[in-house]
């Protein structure tokens, strides 16, 4: 029957090191529009609006970084002076290009591999009506982080005078916790004035799921377990026990009226 729905299972996995399992209520209707190719591996569709004051698209962002950076990679924050701010959002990316092909550059010359990146270009609203633009970007480590800093610069120095640079430029090695550098990727994605989006290299290896399972949970088993606080044993030992090897570090739930529970999990590998 296409009208019955029923709960689906899609175990996304972000590098080698994490899950994030995604239990949702389906329908029958939505399975025929979308088909299914059993068994083969299929990557996590990017959103096609990078605008990260959407939920879908935050959650995307994280995992696709924790796919890619950890220990060792690097955040770079990079703001304008007053003199140079841009005067709006492709100015700025125009900018954020430029400094990561000189990063790209140097890597190439010191023999690095290739460079990885996530940028968040965030255009803030002050209430006078005023903006101010900065980005934030996650990329592989390898080179010192002096060097990437002072590759933000609007004028190139030279032997008798400094570069001129766009505005303050901070780099810091990335420190992942139990949940990698969710973090971190979560600061950059957080809610604020203004909006947010983000580009990324290609070269990125992008979160992946098998076709999902629909057998494998029911509407009163999630209903039973969502009474349960997030903090205790029993909420964690349930998960834990259905991804064996694997410890629960993050949950989102969510409860709709019509259709029921969402769960969007966040799983780390046990060493």
């Amino acid at each position: 029957m296409l009208d019955r729905s029923f709960i689906r299972e899609k175990v996304v996995h972000c590098g080698t090191d994490f899950l994030a399992p995604e239990i949702y209520p389906y329908s029958g209707q939505q399975q025929l529009a979308v088909g299914r190719k059993r068994g083969k591996k299929q990557n996590v569709s990017a959103p096609k609006q990078k605008n990260l004051n959407d939920r879908r698209a935050k959650r995307y962002f994280i995992q696709l970084a924790n796919s890619n950076f950890g220990l060792g990679d690097l955040v770079v924050h990079l703001t304008y002076t007053q003199a140079f701010l841009p005067k709006d959002e492709d100015e700025a990316k125009k900018n954020v290009a430029k400094y990561l092909r000189r990063v790209s550059y140097l890597r190439k010359e010191k023999d690095l591999p290739a460079l990885k990146y996530m940028v968040v270009t965030q255009i803030g609203r002050k209430k006078n009506g005023t903006h101010r633009i900065h980005h934030h970007v996650l990329m592989n480590g390898g080179l010192d982080r002096d060097v990437v800093e002072a590759l933000w610069w609007k004028e190139k120095g030279t032997k008798t005078r400094a570069p001129v640079l766009y505005g303050w430029a901070n780099a810091d090695r990335l420190k992942p916790g139990k949940n990698g550098i969710a973090n971190m990727a979560g600061y950059m994605v957080q809610d604020s004035a203004g909006k947010k989006h983000w580009t990324q290299s290609q070269n990125l290896e992008k979160p992946w799921y098998h076709a999902p399972n629909d057998h494998k949970y029911t509407r009163r088993q999630l209903d039973k377990i969502a009474k349960l606080p997030e903090e205790s044993e029993a909420f964690r030992k349930f998960w834990e026990r259905q991804y064996r090897g694997w410890e629960l570090v993050e949950c989102e739930r969510s409860f709709n009226e019509q259709t029921g529970w969402y769960f969007y999990l966040t799983m780390r590998r046990v060493s």
